[in-house]
């Protein structure tokens, strides 16, 4: 696996029980997966003579993050390295302005774009399709970063000449009205087999995702399985094979198409308690063609919160605050990443099960929040209760 991120660590945690060896290329050795697993090789995602070393020896190579240039994974399939998924299909994640033209191509949902190549094009795009609208980089971004809210002609002049002298390719949006965010969740084998997990709900502030909700509350048998079937068709066009995770906006009108993912995503964390097959294990099985698993959830409702960095850094260790967190809620599932913590990172997550929605929601918030800030945010004291 190409990162040696949180995806990367979780990865190994699945490919233990399946008898398989993960090797992960990390860029430096105090990344989340070089802290646990063995077999570690020192380098960058960029550097082909890197990538060609890492690669020899191994069944299949894939990936924690989509930003090994496409050129070279070109080239390592030209050598015979077995890439999955590959650079035709991963190339529409790593490109949104290609993913765009694609699923339009293919009349799927997407909102109305465009590509940006000067302050006019952003400005004709406004006046045709109205104001605000988005602006983003088409390659790279995550997590809130590389998109730019643009409210008026006036937004476009301040912003979009710095970009584009930067060399940043850049593509313009209609701002979607939506009503909540989904992400669909779906894996495919090397020769087409699908399976996709149940339609879930991402809850958003900042531009990072804080809690997915596991079902989507709420929502209509006959639409969750459409966006499954949605998704489906995507993974079936462009190819893919492992996880694909397709970001939806709820609008009134249907879901929308925002982002695509190739890999593990945050919005399948809940899994790995959640639901039969994880994602983890999945997109193992899928990349090493082997029949995938069964992704129905074993709760009636699951819920994952992100543990986010605290803006004034946490009060007490981490050991402290899992054993208060442990103390108070015996049946909170945590998975940390080994990372440093620092304000608005994703430090790790927590998972609860149960039967109702609203109350794992709460239990999930309380958890990871106490996680972050080492304060319960009901007020509740460990040393007495509220």
């Amino acid at each position: 696996m190409v990162g040696g991120g949180q995806l990367a660590r979780m990865t190994h945690q699945a490919a233990i029980p399946l008898g398989q060896a993960l090797r992960v290329l990390s860029v430096t050795a105090d990344e989340p997966a070089p802290l646990v697993t063995p077999d570690v090789v020192l380098g960058h995602h960029t550097d082909l003579r890197a990538l060609r070393d890492f690669a020899a020896g191994c069944d299949v190579l894939t990936f924690d993050h989509e930003h090994v240039p496409t050129e070279h994974l070109r080239t390592l399939v030209a050598e015979g390295v077995k890439v999955f998924p590959g650079p035709d299909a991963l190339v529409h994640a790593q490109d949104k302005l290609v993913m765009r033209r694609k699923l339009a191509e293919l009349e799927l949902p997407v909102p109305p774009f465009a590509e940006v190549k000067t302050v006019g094009d952003v400005l004709a795009f406004g006046a045709a399709h109205g104001w605000p609208c988005v602006l983003k980089a088409a390659r790279g971004g995550y997590d809130g970063r590389g998109v730019w809210m643009l409210n008026q002609p006036q937004s476009a002049h301040n912003v979009v000449p710095e970009l584009l002298e930067a060399g940043t390719p850049l593509l313009v949006e209609q701002c979607v009205p939506m009503r909540r965010e989904f992400a669909a969740l779906v894996a495919r084998s090397p020769f087409g087999q699908g399976a996709s997990w149940p339609l879930v709900q991402t809850v958003q502030a900042d531009g990072i995702c804080v809690e997915v909700l596991a079902p989507a509350p709420d929502v209509p048998v006959e639409e969750s399985e459409a966006a499954q079937e949605l998704a489906l068709r995507i993974a079936d066009a462009l190819g893919v094979v492992g996880v694909l995770a397709v970001e939806l906006f709820d609008t009134r009108d249907g879901v929308i198409v925002n982002e695509l993912a190739m890999r593990p995503h945050n919005s399948g964390h809940w899994t790995i308690e959640g639901a039969r097959t994880s994602q983890f294990e999945q997109h193992l099985r899928a990349v090493l063609d082997y029949p995938l698993g069964a992704t129905d959830n074993v709760a009636p409702a699951v819920v994952m919160a992100n543990v986010l960095g605290a803006a004034a850094g946490p009060k007490m260790g981490v050991d402290e605050r899992l054993h208060h967190l442990f103390a108070r809620f015996r049946d909170v599932h945590v998975h940390l990443y080994g990372k440093a913590e620092r304000p608005g990172r994703k430090v790790g997550h927590v998972t609860v099960l149960g039967d109702d929605m609203t109350e794992c929601r709460r239990r999930a918030t309380l958890a990871a929040g106490w996680l972050a800030e080492a304060e319960w945010a009901d007020g509740y004291d460990i040393h007495g209760g509220k």
